[in-house]
């Protein structure tokens, strides 16, 4: 279901893939986020993803109410606290993905991928 908003000039839809890539992008300028990861099922292993494609490593559906929920699948930097890094990313993403669409965020949960030292 795609992000669906009305006003007194008509409607606006907003596509899913829209929300994921604009989220992505206020992901990885947060700090002690390294990047978004994509888990491969036949391998087992994670990877890195790069700035290009980082609305794999987001899920986003939209509900019956037109509330967003958010699943970020993301890798960490070492020696940071993972706690604090996960508070900073939902506080700013909650923001901006709600300035940016015109629509509340419901839930977001997100998922440590992995850790790995900033090159």
């Amino acid at each position: 279901m795609k992000g669906r908003m009305n006003n007194e000039l008509g409607s606006i839809s907003i596509d899913l893939d829209v929300i994921a890539t604009y989220a992505g992008s206020v992901a990885v300028e947060c700090f002690g986020i390294v990047g978004m990861a994509a888990f491969s099922v036949k391998d087992g292993l994670v990877r890195l993803l790069k700035r290009d494609s980082l609305k794999h490593g987001i899920n986003v559906t939209v509900g019956e109410d037109n509330r967003i929920s958010l699943d970020f699948h993301v890798i960490v930097s070492y020696g940071v606290s993972i706690s604090a890094v996960c508070e900073n990313l939902m506080e700013s993403v909650k923001y901006r993905v709600q300035e940016f669409t015109g629509m509340e965020i419901d839930k977001m949960n997100i998922y440590v991928e992995g850790v790995r030292e900033i090159d």
